[in-house]
């Protein structure tokens, strides 16, 4: 199925328009549950505030609100997951920008934050957009306490160690040196498909029950969308400009850093891609039509230009 070749129809509309609605939603949760720039802190919080509005494909939220489809979860309880996963990949990005890290000065068309703000805002402002990611996921209207203490687990598991934080380690560890593909789908499994997996998962848990072989089946897809993702990534950074990235370009392959293009070249690594775009929509096969939105994101994830 092709995002591409569905019509509009009352209450069913095509891909970009849903799409365009859910990021609209999304950006109109994150404004309410951000604290308001004049509040003190003051600079604080208007650097949240600026590295988490306008801007950004929220590929994450799109998945939670896809997931949430296969479940017929409210939108009230999908914004919430969404906001608080887009809250922590927002922090990701700011901690990952700082000169300690990657020190980029470009994310999403505009100076990083630590560029805009200073340093020190920068590490206050990723320190704080997380803490306010669990606070949103342990609010009472959420459902059931359970089924929270799950979400909360899932979320915190892999921002950490043994997630997006521990991913990160890999990478910059193995700066200059070149992994095998084994080691370098562990990285990426971790500094980029965790959070992803989650977003997938969370919006999975904010409906009805899903059968133990139609958790499996989500949870297959979810780990094959985010190395999907990492490697169209890889792939983007090294065919596409500045200016359509809207971050700097080139920036992995100056660094030295592994990549699927460098390990593989850039045919196998579109041939890999595709691969992994046809596990994942195998994986989705148990769910029917249901399915429709998250094999239309699976098409955006593969074919963006940025």
């Amino acid at each position: 199925m092709s995002a591409a070749t569905v019509s509009d129809t009352p209450g069913n509309p095509s891909f970009p328009v849903w799409m365009r609605s859910v990021q609209s939603q999304v950006e109109a949760a994150l404004s309410r549950c951000l604290p308001p720039g004049e509040a003190i802190p003051g600079r604080l919080h208007q650097a949240m505030r600026y590295a988490c509005l306008d801007g950004g494909k929220r590929v994450r939220p799109l998945l939670a609100f896809a997931a949430g489809e296969l479940t017929a979860a409210s939108p009230q309880r999908l914004q919430v997951v969404a906001c608080s996963v887009e809250l922590i990949h927002s922090y990701s990005l700011v901690h990952d920008d700082l000169p300690s890290m990657d020190n980029d000065v470009l994310r999403r068309g505009r100076p990083t934050c630590h560029v805009e703000y200073d340093e020190a805002t920068a590490l206050l402002v990723g320190d704080s957009l997380q803490s306010l990611a669990f606070e949103l996921l342990a609010r009472d209207d959420l459902g059931d306490h359970r089924r929270q203490l799950e979400m909360l687990r899932l979320l915190a598991r892999a921002s950490g160690s043994l997630g997006m934080a521990g991913g990160q380690s890999i990478d910059l560890e193995a700066v200059g040196r070149r992994l095998n593909q084994p080691e370098l789908e562990l990285m990426h499994a971790l500094k980029t498909g965790a959070l992803i997996r989650a977003a997938v998962l969370l919006g999975g848990l904010c409906g009805t029950a899903l059968s133990a072989p139609e958790s499996a089946a989500l949870d297959r897809f979810a780990k094959r969308a985010g190395l999907l993702f990492q490697v169209v990534d890889d792939i983007l950074d090294c065919t596409a400009s500045t200016a359509t990235l809207g971050k700097t370009a080139g920036k992995d392959a100056a660094a030295e850093k592994p990549t699927y293009v460098s390990l593989m070249g850039l045919e196998r690594a579109r041939e890999f891609a595709a691969d992994l775009k046809s596990q994942a929509l195998e994986a989705l096969a148990i769910f029917g039509e249901r399915k429709r939105r998250l094999v239309e994101l699976t098409d955006f994830i593969t074919q963006r230009k940025f």
